[in-house]
């Protein structure tokens, strides 16, 4: 089996070399580090990780925290934020914390006894006091007491974007339907740029936005279009609510997009190169995994780096829940198959 010795011999260079070359050290000249990898790979030298870790105090694993993995956003990111790691040599330890904060608490505690190195979490439980700001903890759109660094997409532009294309596609009576939770995070900006828009045109603002947890969206829409049947846009604050509401349409013979038109956020995908077919604000998760890991471990390298907060760019994607989409596949009309 091949030693770091026998790598630093194949390639040229010293074994002080080789060893930052393994640690993504910066400063190596690209030459060198050619040289080194061309070396690794002909002797399919395999770094001991282990010992690695032990001299260095770390275990090369970075905890993503996510409210549960039944939600095909948290699935994707998760999956950007693992390949993100891998090539910085790093391994993630999913963590489904199911709404127990117990276990965020859990894991947090492993930070501070060495077990994993960093954290990237989408949380929504009370831990705010548990969170400061040498603890190498990247939080995804939620703020906290401390100096926290976070990732977010444009979410104030997403919601007054939604609103744009909604008019803009037709609908004179717009809609906002969402929750919101009881800890500030910067999703509550959809609402905020909805509101907006539509307060500097002079419209009205009609809206569901409720404290999570919300049971059932169906009571609530019952009562909104009994008031308000005039109704024929609405931006829902997730492309799972979009569902939600589709099949309330559905349950109660509105059509979509032809009486009623939705726009959902995220821009889930169904597969790796195919979207979910809604119309949606879409978020570029893997720029945003990406983003957070180099968060990470920056945190991670330098403990006294100062908290960044890095806003993702969003994008309006045409789908079947708007109308002037051509486009016909009809599997994808009826949300209750």
């Amino acid at each position: 089996m091949a030693t770091m010795k026998d790598v630093a011999r194949e390639a040229g260079v010293s074994l002080g070399t080789v060893s930052r070359v393994i640690n993504h050290a910066a400063g190596i000249k690209p030459a060198t580090l050619e040289k080194v990898k061309a070396a690794i790979e002909k002797l399919n030298y395999v770094p001991d990780q282990y010992a690695r870790g032990m001299k260095l105090n770390r275990s090369y694993t970075v905890a993503l925290m996510v409210p549960t993995i039944w939600n095909s956003f948290n699935a994707e990111f998760a999956y950007h934020v693992e390949k993100a790691l891998a090539k910085q040599g790093y391994k993630m330890l999913l963590c489904d914390y199911d709404d127990d904060p117990d276990w965020e608490l859990a894991y947090i505690q492993m930070v501070r006894e060495n077990k994993i190195d960093a954290i990237i979490g989408i949380t929504y439980g009370d831990i705010d006091k548990y969170i400061d700001s040498q603890l190498p903890f990247i939080s995804i759109d939620r703020y906290y007491k401390q100096r926290v660094s976070y990732v977010a997409s444009q979410n104030y532009e997403g919601g007054r974007l939604a609103t744009s294309e909604l008019l803009k596609h037709g609908a004179k009576h717009l809609a906002f339907v969402g929750s919101y939770n009881q800890y500030p995070n910067d999703t509550t900006r959809r609402y905020e740029g909805f509101c907006d828009y539509l307060k500097e045109r002079d419209l009205p603002i009609l809206a569901i936005h409720e404290l999570e947890p919300v049971e059932s969206f169906f009571p609530l829409l019952d009562q909104l279009f009994s008031q308000h049947p005039e109704i024929d846009g609405i931006f829902c604050n997730t492309d799972t609510l979009l569902y939600d509401v589709w099949r309330w349409c559905v349950a109660n013979k509105l059509r979509v997009p032809d009486d009623v038109q939705l726009i959902g956020y995220d821009g889930m995908r169904m597969t790796d190169s195919q979207r979910l077919p809604v119309s949606t604000i879409a978020q570029p998760l893997q720029e945003m995994a990406e983003g957070a890991v180099k968060l990470a471990l920056g945190k991670l390298n330098d403990p006294q780096m100062k908290e960044k907060h890095i806003f993702f760019p969003i994008k309006f994607v045409e789908g079947f829940t708007t109308k002037n989409n051509h486009s016909q596949i009809d599997l994808l009309k009826n949300p209750m198959g």
